[in-house]
């Protein structure tokens, strides 16, 4: 498995090498950028309608097993109705 995320250019990289990866770059960051956002978003409303990330009173794996699955039934249940 990789992750791929868009393509930065560093400081000192020369111009002529710059201009001729400017295409590629491009290309390459928007498709990845495509696949990103869909799977962000759906992160994102997770989160807002589960709050999943506030697990400060979680003190052991079965209380974090319990936790995550919890507020997965409990945004599945949000979407469905």
């Amino acid at each position: 498995m990789e992750l791929f995320t868009p393509v930065k250019t560093l400081k000192d990289t020369p111009e002529c090498i710059k201009q001729r990866d400017w295409a590629y770059n491009k290309i390459f960051s928007a498709a990845v950028s495509k696949v990103r956002q869909p799977v962000e978003s759906f992160f994102n409303w997770f989160n807002e309608k589960s709050n999943i990330q506030n697990a400060s009173k979680v003190r052991s794996v079965n209380g974090l097993w319990l936790h995550c699955f919890g507020k997965l039934a409990i945004a599945c249940l949000t979407f469905l109705f």
